[in-house]
């Protein structure tokens, strides 16, 4: 198959946790870094759901006391400043069980009969049933769009490469509020070799050619 195609029977879309928690609810600094990557969601899930490709939310769902995340020990915060006093403490998790901040986003019309994939993790492959939905719906093919680009969604892409998926991961559609540097890096360095990287443009195009044939 060309690179610049694919098989709307066997293409599904996922998000990766755009959430209230991370956008609506998260400082005017972090939303306006996200806003583009919204944009671009909203622009990709319309055209999406035109073709009949399935939609998959994938979203943090941490127990509100903390039980299903862990105190990892790393010389930086999630954000990549030093630890106080070099003192590693349990952060609470953003996204928590039947809180808002779990919530899917209004502005990607969240559906009944979308996908909701609760993760505690940051692959949304991790202990989840996504594996076994995306199988069970004979897709073989991951459009990827969210953040953190840094975060999630490169654990999600490491994880799908292995699983044998092909990924197509929308530039302009992901982002990180952490470092531009590391979502660049990603983009140019490390997806190409385990997925396609594609403008949100060019994926269009992709949908728009596939849904013609």
């Amino acid at each position: 198959m060309n690179l610049n195609d694919i098989e709307l029977k066997k293409t599904a879309i996922l998000f990766f946790d755009i959430l209230n928690g991370y956008y609506h609810e998260a400082g005017e600094a972090a939303k306006a870094r996200k806003k583009p990557m919204v944009d671009g969601a909203v622009r990709l899930m319309k055209a999406g759901r035109q073709a009949g490709i399935p939609i998959f939310f994938a979203k943090g769902n941490h127990r509100v006391d903390s039980a299903t995340s862990a105190l990892i020990l790393t010389d930086t915060k999630i954000n990549l400043t030093p630890w106080p006093d070099g003192v590693v403490t349990k952060d609470r998790p953003v996204a928590l069980q039947g809180k808002s901040g779990s919530d899917v986003i209004p502005e990607l019309d969240p559906r009944p009969d979308d996908y909701y994939i609760p993760k505690y993790r940051w692959s949304a492959f991790y202990q989840t049933y996504l594996d076994l939905a995306l199988r069970s719906a004979k897709i073989d093919t991951l459009i990827v769009s969210g953040g953190s680009t840094d975060v999630g969604v490169a654990a999600t892409v490491f994880a799908g490469r292995d699983l044998d998926y092909n990924m197509i991961v929308v530039r302009d559609a992901c982002a990180t509020v952490h470092d531009q540097r590391a979502h660049d890096v990603l983009m140019d360095l490390i997806f190409p070799r385990m997925c396609r990287v594609r403008t949100l443009d060019q994926v269009l195009q992709m949908i728009k050619q596939a849904s013609s044939e």
